[in-house]
């Protein structure tokens, strides 16, 4: 009898073995997922323009860091917050200007895999105002001598509160979907400020120290496109671009958002 079984068993194996092959043939193998349209470069325009401020700025906020002595070592005698930030001629730093529709939903972009830093220092996030794509990494990395909390205040994804204990450490994080704005704030320290925009595309943009901003290589067509401004609000335009065509597009926030 055990002669008899030892073929029976062996059969067995060849069977499933065979099975197994069969099922990991190339022709068996679930269908690639489909890759969207890409942007043709060739035809690709752009938005540009500026970001200005109307009226009298509200006078920089003190923060008062003396609560933690680490937090004044190489900075300013009497800090302030960076909040507002507003030139001689009423140009508007770190507004958050993207593409917020309009967008044909059938392209496809690429998820960068170069991580961007948000680094504490000084007790102060920098930079305040910054964009990410989805799904790519954010780089936290605490450069001063006391400990920071990291505490991502998302809505549409997953709220986050995480230790940096001491200078050196870091963590990295990823969004999982399209969320402007998400604040971050530190526990410890709670003038500490910074907001990401997470957007599925590349079209986004911070506006510099004399108000502009860029965003490069869209597709044709019509868009609204939004300013955000942590104090002021929203401003929204309607732009449309043709082949190669660059547009300028301003924003004007004033003290009372709309």
């Amino acid at each position: 009898m055990p002669n008899l079984i030892r073929p029976i068993v062996l059969l067995s194996c060849l069977v499933a073995l065979s099975g197994i092959v069969a099922c990991s043939k190339p022709g068996n193998q679930p269908p690639a997922k489909a890759q969207g349209k890409s942007v043709d470069q060739a035809t690709a325009g752009a938005i540009s323009g500026h970001v200005v401020f109307e009226g009298t700025p509200p006078p920089p906020a003190p923060i008062k860091m003396a609560v933690d002595p680490a937090c004044l070592a190489g900075g300013t005698p009497n800090p302030v917050s960076d909040a507002v930030l507003v030139g001689k001629a009423g140009e508007l730093q770190n507004a958050f200007v993207y593409v917020k529709d309009g967008l044909d939903p059938s392209y496809t972009f690429e998820t960068p895999t170069t991580p961007v830093t948000l680094a504490q220092k000084g007790c102060l996030y920098s930079p305040r105002i910054f964009g990410v794509q989805v799904g790519q990494p954010i780089d936290i990395v605490n450069n001063d001598a006391t400990s920071h909390n990291v505490h991502g205040l998302a809505k549409t994804n997953q709220e986050f509160n995480r230790m940096e204990p001491m200078q050196g450490f870091r963590m990295v994080h990823t969004f999982t979907a399209p969320e402007v704005m998400v604040r971050f704030k530190c526990d410890v320290h709670n003038w500490m400020a910074a907001y990401v925009g997470v957007l599925a595309h590349p079209f986004f943009a911070v506006s510099k120290a004399d108000g502009t901003f860029e965003i490069k290589g869209l597709p044709p067509g019509t868009y609204t496109v939004e300013a955000w401004h942590e104090k002021f609000g929203t401003r929204e335009q309607k732009v449309t671009i043709g082949e190669k065509q660059t547009q300028s597009v301003s924003f004007t926030f004033t003290p009372a958002a709309s």
